[in-house]
């Protein structure tokens, strides 16, 4: 059964104490350590020692989302003190200098990006990024995949063209500006199209802006998208 957790920053935006606090005891075994802004990264590394994490069997950390090429460079330096388990969550398009972030290896994960962005966005255009950077990892942020084609048919090449590298999910739905917002039953419907392609090993980060009582209600609704994607696993091919 995939890992199923939230993204602090979906909980509780830059304030990663108090998410981890609404998580406590509840039926998650995945995080994803949101540092969205530069100013936030130094205060969450400052504090990993004093964070409990031991109810997480997986641990990521989100980059900042925009950055300048000095400030690339200090970034890469302060990742160095993240423990050498976590993934390192990184948008492409935010990329000055590919070798600065070939150190990390495997740790390094790329998201696809929304429609906002210019570049990342389809498998195509990560493919350019993931031979720049050949051991790098892919989270799929299936909302920004839906806002890119709305058919999922470009979801479905992403996970085709690089199933190899798929290591997270990231789950919410999107508002016209891009927001993070609950998971509709239309986006559970679209995402189960393409779930049966994901591993029942992947972790799965919802990033649905919610609060701590309906947290439960989110987490259902995942799991209603990946056990109808088991379901369609297990069905007899027709001849």
């Amino acid at each position: 059964m995939n890992p199923i957790g939230f993204s602090t920053g979906a909980l509780a935006l830059g304030d990663f104490r108090t998410a981890l606090k609404f998580l406590s005891g509840k039926p998650v075994s995945a995080v994803e350590l949101s540092a969205l802004r530069i100013h936030e990264l130094p205060a969450l590394l400052d504090a990993v020692p004093s964070l409990t994490l031991n109810q997480f069997e997986y641990i990521a950390l989100h980059i900042p989302s925009a950055f300048s090429d000095s400030e690339e460079a200090e970034i890469v330096q302060l990742l160095n003190r993240a423990p050498a388990e976590w993934k390192l969550i990184l948008h492409p398009d935010t990329i000055h200098n590919p070798e600065r972030w070939s150190r990390f290896g495997d740790r390094l994960v790329l998201e696809n990006t929304d429609r906002r962005k210019p570049d990342g966005r389809s498998a195509d255009e990560l493919t350019k990024w993931f031979q720049r950077l050949p051991n790098a990892k892919l989270c799929l942020d299936l909302a920004h995949a839906q806002q890119w084609d709305t058919t999922m048919a470009e979801a479905y090449f992403l996970l085709k063209t690089h199933a190899g590298r798929l290591c997270q999910i990231h789950i919410s739905q999107l508002d016209s500006a891009s927001h993070h917002y609950p998971l509709s039953m239309s986006s559970v419907r679209a995402f189960s199209e393409i779930a049966w392609l994901i591993p029942d090993n992947i972790p799965i980060i919802i990033e649905s802006r919610v609060s701590p009582e309906e947290m439960e209600r989110e987490i259902e609704a995942v799991q209603k998208i990946m056990f109808s994607a088991a379901e369609r696993t297990q069905q007899p091919i027709s001849a």
